[in-house]
């Protein structure tokens, strides 16, 4: 968690810092980051019809490797208390 609220807090301070220079971010509009996570999510789809058929469990799947492909490699570990502090 603590990648993603670094990413987050750094993205901030460039869209600042655009603001206060008066430049129009280069970043994506939103439609094109929905349409990205509209592929993400659909690449997924193909294993998870996979395991379907095969008769396999999906939810299992779902919670580690297809996580871990849409949300990043930090999806799925356990926090230890140390790391969440």
């Amino acid at each position: 968690m603590k990648p993603y609220l670094i990413s987050l807090a750094v993205g901030m301070l460039a869209g600042v810092l655009y603001g206060a220079v008066g430049v129009r971010s280069p970043a994506p509009p939103t439609i094109a980051l929905i349409g990205l996570l509209g592929m993400l999510l659909g690449e997924q789809m193909v294993p998870i019809a996979k395991r379907l058929v095969r008769g396999e469990p999906v939810m299992a799947y779902v919670r580690s490797d297809c996580a871990r492909e849409v949300l990043g490699p930090q999806a799925g570990k356990s926090v230890s208390p140390e790391e969440s502090a």
